[in-house]
């Protein structure tokens, strides 16, 4: 029998939503000393730095045997997560915390769309039920950032005039961010069934930072000279939510089930609007909050479509 943890996990669970939840804020904290690619390449470069005298020592011997597909794969993986950072962190200077978490977190949605193309996985009908209640939600968030709703009355601007707007702009960096992170987890679903975790993120993590110091090259971004409190800011979204965050959800695997761990991370985007409203001051609209929620209920449904197809597998 296994033996019971001294905290119970459900603590450990919290602890890990709370410290997702926090990468918003400490991103717009970080925002008024460095620009989102500079932000984006410390958190992930400083991760890495966390993640090196594990892989380097311990898992050393799996990377160096790792065959030449599986590297290439790593480092796409790696420019796609990148490229979502990148995108994801500069969404942030254009709309509010609860669109842009809220938005970034149809994670789960975008690889139920992808699989069947990529790894020849069928859509149930608790994703496409999912994935239309998603969408809708995605729909009001949108349209409450650009347009005036009034009962039943939506009045937008015009299409120049919408497509000009901070907010839609940022809401659509974030669905990109979104996409690239999909894209990540479907090359790493495939990866880790061969590669160890401490491996596999290293890699992924390191070669991401790779590329956005590449791209800071050559748009001539400074990499130093910003003040203490900014590197401050950097080193926290590095440990806070990236290590601590994801670690907190890994141990929890050990004592809870998979499905209502990977359900909990649903609880990021209320996490971070609820601290975006203590320590930015930004208060959710009426539909920014019934998008979200719907937002929510989708992805929890195609969820829920996934851990039933996962159980009946484990079953037959």
């Amino acid at each position: 029998m296994k033996k019971q943890p001294t905290i119970h996990p459900l603590f450990v669970l919290l602890f890990g939503i709370l410290a997702v939840s926090t990468a918003a804020i400490f991103i717009r904290f970080a925002q008024e000393y460095a620009t989102s690619l500079v932000i984006a390449f410390y958190r992930l470069g400083i991760a890495t730095l966390i993640l090196a005298p594990f892989a380097l020592t311990r898992y050393w011997g799996e990377i160096k045997s790792m065959k030449r597909r599986d590297l290439f794969l790593a480092s796409l993986s790696g420019l796609f997560l990148a490229l979502h950072f990148a995108t994801w962190i500069t969404s942030l200077e254009y709309t509010t915390v609860a669109s842009s978490v809220v938005l970034v977190s149809t994670v789960p949605l975008w690889v139920a769309l992808l699989s069947p193309l990529f790894l020849k996985e069928k859509l149930s009908k608790f994703l496409i039920l999912g994935m239309f209640f998603a969408l809708i939600g995605g729909i009001v968030v949108g349209l409450s950032d650009t347009c005036v709703i009034s009962g039943i009355k939506i009045t937008c601007p015009s299409v120049d005039q919408m497509f000009s707007t901070d907010r839609f702009i940022g809401n659509i960096l974030a669905l990109v961010g979104a996409i690239m992170a999909a894209c990540y987890l479907i090359i790493g679903r495939g990866l880790r069934t061969r590669i160890q975790l401490t491996s596999y993120i290293f890699l992924v993590y390191g070669m991401a930072a790779l590329i956005l110091l590449l791209i800071l090259i050559i748009v001539s971004e400074p990499l130093i000279g910003y003040p203490p409190i900014g590197y401050l800011w950097f080193f926290l979204l590095a440990l806070i939510p990236q290590v601590l965050g994801h670690s907190s959800f890994n141990w929890a695997l050990g004592y809870l089930s998979a499905a209502f761990v990977s359900i909990s991370l649903l609880g990021e985007p209320i996490g971070s609007t609820i601290l975006a409203y203590f320590l930015l001051n930004e208060t959710p609209s009426f539909w920014k909050l019934i998008g979200a929620i719907l937002i929510l209920v989708g992805i929890y449904i195609a969820s829920l479509g996934e851990f039933r197809s996962i159980n009946l597998k484990d079953e037959a």
